[in-house]
């Protein structure tokens, strides 16, 4: 990661977040324990912004420069916020067709599913603001530039973003093997929204209970579960394949 893409130092990082600098997150030097330390925890106080205790060699493998124990992230990208993406596609005349991610972590997959949806013409992905991926640089090259035209909506947390979807009139399907209904014996009509899980643990049980129908991907093989970048794909595309045999 380059030095331009981070901030180090507990003042100058605590700078950053007085001021609302948008921040992916911060890496905190486990034993770190002082009164410029206990002032950047009051910093953060309210803000979503991820916060780990790492060990010091971790920081250093970061930035040979002085970090003082406390380096925080910039994102590559702006992110945005679904509270103004969903009124602006009704706006233009438009069904919305977001992807949410639950809990998923890894940048390559993360950057997978982002060129798929704006290959599938996807209006954004929407990501929790803690316990979740992050746009980095790995991510933005996975993604073949797909993440610099793409929106991505960091949202406070996964359900309350599916409750705003809700509320805003869109449908929202979690992909989960727990799901009776097969994907391709659904119909995906007017505004959707599909929630993906971590490859581990899939959707969280609060946010399936949210959504308003579960839907699978039949398998047939002895391997737990599909990668979920290709689980994304080929739920992504059959609410593509729908919407353009609707329009025939």
């Amino acid at each position: 990661m380059k030095e331009n893409e981070m901030i180090f130092g507990i003042r100058a990082v605590i700078e950053a977040i007085l001021a609302e600098k948008e921040i992916d997150k911060i890496l905190v030097k486990r034993d770190l324990q002082s009164d410029l330390s206990k002032e950047l925890f009051d910093a953060l106080k309210g803000k979503e912004i991820a916060v780990q205790r790492v060990p010091s060699e971790r920081l250093d493998r970061v930035t040979r420069k002085n970090h003082q124990g406390v380096i925080a992230f910039l994102p590559a990208i702006t992110y945005q916020k679904l509270e103004d993406i969903i009124p602006f596609l009704y706006e233009q005349g438009k069904n919305p067709f977001i992807v949410l991610l639950d809990g998923v972590t890894d940048v390559r997959n993360f950057g997978a599913i982002a060129r798929t949806c704006e290959c599938a013409g996807v209006d954004a992905i929407v990501i929790p603001a803690k316990g979740s991926v992050t746009v980095n640089a790995d991510a933005m090259k996975t993604s073949a530039g797909a993440l610099h035209v793409l929106p991505v909506c960091k949202e406070k947390s996964i359900t309350q973003a599916i409750k705003f979807l809700q509320e805003s009139g869109v449908k929202v399907y979690a992909a989960s093997e727990k799901a009776y209904e097969n994907y391709t014996g659904v119909k995906y009509e007017g505004p959707v929204a599909i929630v993906m899980g971590a490859e581990d643990t899939g959707v969280s049980m609060d946010n399936l209970r949210m959504c308003d129908q579960m839907v699978k991907i039949p398998q047939f093989g002895t391997i737990g579960s599909l990668n979920v970048s290709v689980a994304s794909s080929i739920l992504v595309y059959e609410v593509v394949r729908q919407r353009m045999d609707e329009q025939k």
